[in-house]
């Protein structure tokens, strides 16, 4: 038998269900799922220093278990002394059972290591389903060892679902153990 992460299992045996009780779906196809997490970050210094865009890949490569690439820039903005296809920042695109374990190890061990947390907020919904979290320190993850950082960087985490509302996304992410705030 083959591994399969924690919450996907949760997902498959319990989420379905709980999710077809309260919203009424008639077939499985119906519920909605999680898709993707990608979790980026701007590295605005990076114009003058290219070494700070090999730091962030390295620790969202750390972080997330999947090697990280660098975002180019779009275009040229002179005030900022920007040119079209300059490393501006890293991302990573978590899919399947990867996307399972970084969701797993965010919510058990990364979440709660934040100082005073009380919850994420529930305002980062986007209208189509899809919710946004920024996380403003990076040495909130226990693969982030605190002596090799040369400075604080936040990064921002996109769950995308196929759910069709931000409700429907939201009871998802509550059920898959997202701690919202309470009102």
């Amino acid at each position: 038998m083959s591994y399969i992460p924690r919450l996907k299992k949760e997902y498959r045996e319990r989420v379905i269900k709980a999710l077809s009780d309260e919203f009424g779906y008639q077939n499985v196809m119906q519920v909605p799922k999680l898709e993707k997490i990608v979790v980026s970050r701007g590295v605005g210094a990076a114009v003058s220093d290219k070494k700070l865009i090999d730091h962030a890949v390295d620790e969202l490569t750390n972080i997330t278990g999947q090697k990280a690439v660098a975002t180019l820039s779009k275009k040229d903005v002179a005030s900022f002394k920007l040119r079209k296809g300059m490393p501006i920042g890293a991302k990573v695109t978590l899919r399947g059972e990867r996307m399972y374990e970084f969701l797993d190890r965010l919510i058990t061990s990364a979440l709660p290591r934040v100082r005073d947390f009380q919850g994420v907020k529930a305002t980062g919904f986007d209208g189509r389903g899809n919710y946004n979290l920024g996380i403003t320190e990076q040495i909130i993850f226990p693969e982030i060892n605190i002596d090799k950082i040369n400075r604080i960087n936040g990064m921002d985490i996109t769950f995308v679902t196929s759910a069709e509302t931000d409700k429907e996304a939201k009871s998802l992410l509550t059920e898959l153990g997202v701690p919202f705030k309470k009102n």
